[in-house]
């Protein structure tokens, strides 16, 4: 069983032990956050490293609601 680190701009996000690791381009949900796996590489001592692409995420700014009046 190989162990899987999923890596965000050279950062470990996530280490686990995976029966098959993901493939290129799937997209993967990991600690509730969504993304895409952009590239794999397997190295020899059993370790695989999933380069993932987060999506960005956009909270919504109180101030600027059009629909409550400021006071």
């Amino acid at each position: 069983m190989p162990v899987v680190q999923f890596v965000e701009n050279n950062t470990v996000v996530l280490t686990q032990l995976l029966e098959k690791p993901p493939s290129e381009n799937e997209n993967i949900k990991i600690k509730g956050r969504k993304g895409k796996v952009s590239t794999i590489k397997i190295t020899d001592d059993n370790v695989v490293y999933v380069y993932v692409i987060f999506d960005k995420v956009v909270k919504n700014n109180p101030a600027n609601d059009p629909k409550k009046k400021k006071r």
